[in-house]
């Protein structure tokens, strides 16, 4: 097992370095100067030349690299262009309501997606698969921010139960305020961890030891969850995978319709002032959770199926 770890831990490193590699290089192809987007179009020319001095934006671009490189594995992001506060501050500061968000959701998603899942597989073809279809199809086609938004006008400003914007202080009040962009993330979650359940039970289902453990005189409901849903558990880990990062990413538009903090945010206002290594720091960020949930789901197929860390 800890050999089967470390393999995929070091295949990860070149994903790691080629997305760092391409989104170091498109801050300074896209067009825009950092320091005129700080200091302003009417800044001094001396004052403009200190703050490029000062942030290594005149050093070689391969300078800028290695120098990127360097404290990408130091952790030490250097300061904030434009807030002139530590990146690596901001990030603290604001990772808990991302991780926060995204785990609710995910655990509204996975709580109701694989129930419905499982009674439209077991009723298939009748109303409450049908029923569960349609639900499917809106849960994909409508846009989270636009579910966002409606969810804020009706309950937020028109029956005034949930806070407009923010995401609370204490533990009672974040759990109300996390209601509304929680279940905005979870409605796709729903949909699409509850298809991906229905196809692969029905999958199970029709295999030839469902229907010998039926002929034995099984209950029902032990052929569905011990012989069906178990064995469906290794195209669903791998939809969990995804739904988790889609939910991540998700998370950038949900922020921005609630006015929460996090990091989607943060790195839609670095990217609009220009502040490299916030958004670099983002990136790095982003890309780490990705690894680690990619390897958290390698574990979970070793654990479902051991065949896969024989091979």
């Amino acid at each position: 097992m800890a050999r089967y770890i470390l393999v995929r831990v070091l295949d990860s490193i070149p994903t790691i370095l080629l997305v760092l590699t391409l989104v170091f290089l498109a801050m300074r192809i896209l067009p825009g100067d950092p320091a005129l987007a700080v200091l302003g179009d009417n800044a001094h020319p001396e004052t403009i030349a200190r703050f490029r001095e000062q942030f290594g934006l005149n050093d070689p671009l391969w300078l800028q690299y290695l120098n990127f490189l360097r404290d990408v594995f130091t952790f030490d992001f250097g300061n904030s262009l434009v807030k002139n506060a530590p990146v690596a501050t901001l990030i603290a500061n604001n990772l808990p309501y991302t991780l926060e968000l995204t785990l609710a959701a995910m655990v509204i998603g996975i709580t109701f997606g694989i129930p419905l899942g499982v009674m439209a597989a077991v009723r298939r073809n009748k109303w409450q698969d049908n029923g569960f279809r349609v639900f499917s199809l809106v849960g994909y086609a409508v846009p989270d921010f636009y579910l966002g938004a409606v969810l804020l006008l009706t309950f937020s400003l028109s029956l005034g139960w949930f806070p407009i914007n923010g995401a609370g202080t204490d533990f009672a009040s974040r759990m109300h305020h996390i209601v509304l962009p929680a279940l905005t993330l979870a409605m796709l979650k729903m949909a699409f961890i509850g298809r991906l359940t229905r196809t692969s039970l029905l999958e199970v289902l029709g295999r030839d030891y469902v229907r010998t453990a039926r002929a034995k005189g099984a209950s029902e409901r032990r052929v569905v969850y011990r012989h069906g849903l178990r064995n469906a558990l290794l195209p669903l880990s791998t939809g969990l995978g995804l739904s988790i990062l889609s939910t991540l990413s998700g998370s950038v538009a949900v922020e921005l319709v609630f006015n929460r903090p996090g990091i989607g945010r943060l790195l839609i206002e670095a990217i609009t002032e220009r502040d490299y290594p916030v958004i670099q720091a983002g990136v790095v960020v982003f890309a780490s959770v990705v690894v680690i949930v990619n390897l958290l789901m390698d574990l979970v197929y070793v654990a479902v199926d051991p065949r896969i860390r024989v091979q």
